[in-house]
């Protein structure tokens, strides 16, 4: 027995004094940062950051691999206490959510076939890319619901992601795990300055929109009661849903797909049922808003483009001014639209909810005059944006012009604009076939004219007015003289007594794609008025720029509009950009908001230090991008589109109080249900309606 415990005493020796030996050979010595920050740290070992486990991570953080704050489960006071620790100060940062960019799955996107046995998205687009035909969607088996550390989503019965914002952290796990890239981490601010891309699934109205508004999301809203939710939608890239739920041509219901069984979606008048309810709800829904970084812009111009521009710069975190040569904001919303169509009072409304956001305004100073860009800089704004429209107005160049009685279209409206007195006499002629025209006949006829005449030079086909405006002309009285061009005004005393013009015929077609009028010799008439009202174009009238000498640098086009680059909106001069009709020349209010959000893009783009360009995979034609469908079996069946209630034809007689009156609740939740749904190649199918093979994109073509 002595013997075996020697034996055993000297074996623990011996491994006493190798284990100390070791100790000493391979001691670690634990950093003393690394093990502040690991305690500092939620010990959960989630892996949301992305490191395997907070050991990892503490290290990371340590070495200067990672952020302070990239402790998604702990939250902010995490990432205050890691910055504590390291000595650095905390920086804002915004919240992100995972988003998942697809909405068509089991009910809409047809299978080519099923797995059985696979249940992994990544182990399925090895296989033949996946099951469904939609190549760009979601493949519907949820490796990101198993992946989420958080539990933050789920599938639905669709099939598809659902994200709780309550619980989702932003960590990326799912996105880093998704093979098809559609669920990703987004924020507001990405969605604000996000625009087409080529591998979105976007719907024909979406891509044809001139704003880019996520339509089909926003119509799903309303369909489902959330009329708050898509409010927030639309205003991601509208900040003007109020006023362009009133006035838009709406280009996109001529894509709808709706319309190839029966009538499109009536998709701008849900946009003003969303905006309107806001306005009538009594209170205003906030949008998000970074905070102030006390870093100034100059934007010149208060029309559309110019409140777009101030309206996300104020939300990006900027100090936006405007600088306005009118006495009130608008443009030529505000100073070119009757108050029959778009209410002065109602523009005056989504207006302040703009600069309530932060945006300084200064009226009553035009830009040559009162200030020059140089005088900009040294006030201390970084950057410049300019939006100071189309108000040139075009004569037409005839005989007895300078005739009382004789004025531009623009000029009444603008009158109009101003609250001013614009007396007409018993006989109007209107020259022209746009919105402007219509506007002004309709104006006329409300201001006791008896007879009001729009003089065309083209057939009916050809106006470029909106179907609608010409429509609810002809229920008001207005007449129509088509294949009719002025010649001469005559008068008697310096009055207006009466229009001569010629008939004309249609040509062949001229850059326009329209057919060019040809006169027809010896076909000259007289129309008796007292008034004619020249509506035949306007244009940017920049002459103000000769006074700037800064200005006088702006390169221009031949049309004399501001050139910029067509997808930054960006001039030649460093830090200034341009964008609505100074740039396009006279267009539509939609188009104004369009490239007034590019502009802030840039400008956001600029301030921030980065290059000024646009993504390469922008969508630039959406011709090329929006696949069509000549038909759409088992989608549901066509019914009637909602009709706007209107103020019949006696109400409207002198005076100028709207004539649509808006959808009811009921009336606009049913219409949205009459959306597909769709995206490039899926639409909305009739639950258990038989179908076949491929056909969400049957007839489809590039």
């Amino acid at each position: 027995m002595l013997f075996e415990a020697l034996a055993i005493g000297g074996l623990g020796m011996v491994s006493a004094l190798g284990l100390g030996v070791a100790a000493r050979v391979f001691a670690v010595e634990v950093d003393p940062l690394v093990e502040a920050i690991e305690e500092a740290l939620p010990g959960a070992n989630c892996g949301g950051c992305g490191f395997a486990g907070c050991s990892s991570a503490a290290l990371a953080i340590a070495s200067g691999k990672a952020s302070a704050n990239i402790c998604v489960g702990g939250g902010p006071e995490v990432g205050e206490a890691v910055a504590a620790i390291l000595g650095v100060e905390v920086a804002y940062r915004e919240p992100e959510t995972a988003l998942p960019d697809c909405t068509y799955g089991a009910n809409t996107a047809d299978l080519r076939f099923r797995y059985d046995g696979l249940s992994d998205c990544r182990a399925a687009v090895l296989l033949a890319g996946g099951q469904k035909e939609c190549h760009i969607g979601c493949l519907g088996l949820g490796s990101c619901v198993r992946a989420c550390p958080f539990g933050a989503i789920s599938m639905g019965e669709d099939h598809l992601p659902k994200v709780d914002p309550q619980l989702c952290t932003g960590c990326g796990t799912c996105e880093r795990i998704c093979p098809k890239n559609i669920i990703r981490l987004t924020s507001v601010t990405n969605r604000i300055l996000g625009f087409n891309q080529t591998n979105q699934c976007l719907a024909p109205c979406q891509a044809t929109c001139p704003a880019q508004i996520d339509i089909p999301a926003y119509v799903k809203a309303i369909a489902e009661g959330r009329f708050e939710d898509a409010l927030h939608i639309i205003k991601e890239h509208n900040p003007l849903p109020i006023c362009i739920g009133r006035v838009c041509p709406h280009p996109c219901e001529d894509r709808c797909r709706r319309g190839l069984d029966g009538e499109p979606v009536n998709i701008n008048h849900l946009k003003r049922f969303a905006a309107d309810y806001e306005m009538n709800s009594g209170k205003r829904y906030k949008p998000f808003v970074l905070p102030k970084n006390n870093r100034k812009v100059a934007v010149v111009g208060g029309g559309p483009a110019g409140l777009t521009a101030a309206y996300y710069l104020a939300r990006l975190g900027y100090s936006p001014t405007i600088f306005e040569a009118m006495p009130e904001l608008g443009g030529m919303m505000r100073y070119g639209i009757p108050q029959y169509r778009l209410p002065k009072e109602i523009m005056d409304w989504e207006i302040a909810g703009i600069l309530e956001l932060g945006v300084e305004v200064k009226t009553g100073v035009a830009m040559g005059k009162d200030f020059t860009l140089q005088s900009l800089r040294d006030e201390g704004f970084e950057a410049i944006f300019m939006g100071v429209g189309a108000w040139g107005s075009r004569n037409l160049g005839l005989d007895g012009e300078d005739l009382s009685g004789v004025l531009p279209g623009t000029s009444m409206l603008i009158e109009r604009g101003l609250r001013k007195e614009t007396p007409v006499g018993q006989r109007v002629v209107v020259v022209g076939g746009g919105n402007t025209a219509i506007d002004c006949a309709r104006t006329c006829w409300r201001l006791g004219a008896e007879e009001v005449t729009v003089l065309y030079r083209r057939s009916r086909a050809e106006m470029p007015a909106n179907d609608i405006e010409v429509e609810e002309a002809e229920h008001e009285g207005i007449k129509f003289h088509f294949l009719a061009a002025p010649t001469k005004l005559v008068g008697e005393n310096g009055v207006l007594t009466g229009l001569e013009f010629i008939r004309m015929e249609l040509g062949e077609p001229d850059a326009s794609g329209r057919r060019r009028p040809v006169p027809v010799e010896g076909s000259e008439e007289i129309i008796p008025c007292n008034n004619v009202i020249a509506a035949i174009g306007q244009f940017p009238d920049l002459a103000f720029l000769e006074g700037d000498e800064g200005g006088k640098q702006i390169e221009r086009t031949r049309w004399n509009s501001i050139q910029t680059d067509d997808l930054t909106m960006a001039t030649n001069i460093p830090g200034v950009f341009a964008a609505g009709d100074s740039v396009l020349g006279a267009a539509t209010v939609v188009e104004a908001i369009g490239t007034g959000r590019k502009a802030a893009r840039s400008i956001h783009l600029f301030l921030s230090g980065e290059e000024v360009a646009a993504q390469d995979n922008w969508v630039t034609s959406p011709k090329k991008q929006v696949r069509t469908i000549s038909q759409i079996p088992g989608a549901p069946p066509a019914e009637p589109r909602a009709k706007m209630p209107e103020l019949n034809v006696p109400q409207r007689a002198a005076s100028f109080v709207e004539v649509e009156l808006g959808l009811p609740e009921e009336e606009a939740r049913r219409e949205a249900q009459r959306c597909l749904q769709c995206g490039l190649i899926c639409y909305k199918h009739v639950p258990g309606a038989q179908q076949q093979a491929q056909a969400g994109c049957q007839g489809c073509t590039p």
